[in-house]
């Protein structure tokens, strides 16, 4: 499986932006996406993460709100949208699929197998 993020930008503090994440290859049922952001000098963090036939999602704390994630079977992609964003918003986001996790383990970047090469966001204050 291959990732393509796309949608980042500049955006002004309570702006939107939607990040959309393209699979390329054979996405399951099992699968999960993720998609996951690091700050300049801060760890990467899960954002948000769903599993890609239903039945649940997760969303990091700093997000709940305000991010949703969906997903688009015809077109094999997992999209972000961003509302009311914050200048802590600010990073590099990154989407990441999993054959097979537990909504437990969701939030581990190391428990994904594929991951895109990144989208950065920014918002100035």
């Amino acid at each position: 499986v291959q990732l393509q993020a796309s949608g980042g930008g500049l955006v002004q503090a309570g702006g939107s932006l939607r990040l959309s994440c393209a699979a390329s290859g054979r996405v399951i049922v099992t699968y999960v996406m993720g998609w996951f952001r690091q700050a300049p000098g801060k760890e990467r963090e899960l954002v948000a993460a769903a599993r890609w036939s239903g039945g649940w999602t997760l969303y990091g704390d700093s997000v709940k709100g305000r991010f949703a994630i969906s997903r688009d079977s015809a077109k094999n992609t997992v999209c972000l949208q961003m509302n009311n964003l914050k200048p802590e918003d600010t990073a590099i986001y990154y989407c990441a699929a999993d054959p097979g996790l537990l909504r437990s383990m969701a939030s581990d970047g190391k428990e994904y197998d594929y991951w895109g090469q990144g989208t950065l966001v920014t918002v100035s204050s």
